[in-house]
């Protein structure tokens, strides 16, 4: 981490250490599966039900079994057998760092989180504070809230209208900014709770919960590693714009960092099983990250990923996102990372075929048609076999 957001993460942890508590609050009692009360809620439930049907529908869903499985478990495993019995997890291919928690128990995990996370106690720590929105019943206090901000932001508008001077005007205008500032605070106040929510859970379970300050932590690097690549300023992650709907990512890595109960950093955070059971699905979670074509925050993620090891999968993805990238350096860096794919793996017929179109671009015809051409033995009913075969002469791609 870079020295400033070092020093704002050590004045925070000491402006927060006296307000947290030296542990978290144990989870709620466990009520039984939950049901919705009032007209209000009743209503919001139908129509996530629905939402939920067309949703189970959709091709984005990722529909491997044996992943959403595992994933539906890791919540299990965090927040408990008998809490999670009344959810429905669906994978969804999206490469961002996202999940969510719908009134009526259905929460969707995004493709690109779980390729941010590096352990079944990291993956748990987001899906347990998307769970707590779901137990405090966040999704109708919200309703409840836009409802009555909505009405009031209303009423300040006719009587706006109606003012007979300017200065009332002013003031109804400062009444409406007001009950903005109030709802996107109220908004970050949930996100709070759902964190300290989710840390107790962790601190019950049987995974590491000093994870969850980690998620962030390596979030903070992604961005600034974004920002860097973009020549942009660097962000204040320390503080939060006037529209924020979650705290600053500085304040909640070092509140659940202080949250994680000290005897439970010696729990096994489940990396290996982790890294099994995402392993079928990590080149295409790759591939669509490079898609993005978001260059700091791929080789950051990349980079990340290989600290437990360079694999072949790792060195393509890097590979690829060099040569997407096409600057005359970026084609040889390419060329030496499809190289390495191949040295560990010298059957991944992509990485044949990243190295063959790299060495074309820089002018080394003949070892760039010599790589095609072993991509297409290797694959020879690749959907692009046609197009890559019209780039080596008929006499060599004879067998």
């Amino acid at each position: 981490m870079i020295a400033r957001y070092r020093l704002a993460l050590a004045s925070l942890a000491l402006a927060l250490a006296s307000s947290v508590q030296a542990e978290p609050a144990l989870p709620p009692p466990y009520a039984g599966a939950y049901q919705p009360q009032g007209v209000d809620e009743q209503g919001l439930w139908r129509e996530m039900d629905e939402e939920e049907r067309r949703y189970s529908q959709s091709d984005i869903m990722i529909r491997d079994q044996a992943l959403n499985a595992y994933v539906r478990k890791v919540l299990c495993d965090t927040v408990g057998h008998d809490r999670c019995g009344a959810t429905r997890v669906y994978v969804v291919r999206a490469p961002v760092f996202n999940a969510g928690m719908y009134p009526n128990g259905m929460m969707e995990v995004f493709s690109g989180l779980l390729l941010r996370v590096r352990s079944e106690a990291e993956l748990g720590a987001v899906l347990g504070h998307e769970f707590g929105h779901f137990e405090a019943r966040h999704s109708l206090k919200g309703l409840m809230a836009r409802r009555s901000g909505g009405d009031a932001m209303a009423w300040a508008f006719v009587l706006a209208n109606l003012a007979p001077t300017y200065d009332v005007v002013r003031t109804y205008r400062d009444l409406q900014l007001t009950i903005i500032g109030n709802y996107f605070r109220f908004s970050r106040d949930q996100e709070r709770e759902a964190d300290a929510l989710g840390i107790a859970y962790l601190n019950t379970s049987t995974l590491r919960p000093q994870a969850a300050a980690q998620v962030w932590e390596r979030l903070i690097g992604e961005y600034q590693a974004d920002a860097l690549s973009k020549g942009l300023k660097k962000p204040r992650l320390d503080r939060v714009a006037f529209y924020a709907t979650h705290p600053p990512q500085v304040e909640r890595a070092t509140t659940l960092a202080l949250l994680a109960r000290p005897d439970g950093a010696t729990r096994d955070d489940g990396a290996e099983r982790y890294r099994a059971a995402l392993a079928p699905w990590l080149p295409q979670l790759l591939a669509d990250q490079i898609k993005l074509n978001d260059f700091g925050a791929s080789e950051y993620i990349i980079q990340s990923l290989a600290e437990t090891g360079w694999t072949a999968p790792l060195w393509h993805a890097r590979g690829e996102l060099y040569r997407m990238r096409g600057a005359p350096r970026d084609l040889v860096n390419a060329a030496e990372f499809y190289g390495q794919a191949i040295a560990l793996d010298p059957v991944h017929a992509e990485a044949h075929r990243g190295l063959g179109l790299s060495l074309l671009k820089t002018g080394q015809r003949a070892p760039g048609q010599q790589a095609l051409r072993r991509y297409l033995t290797l694959k020879p009913d690749a959907p692009d076999a046609r197009m890559i075969g019209l780039m080596i002469p008929q006499e060599m791609s004879e067998p």
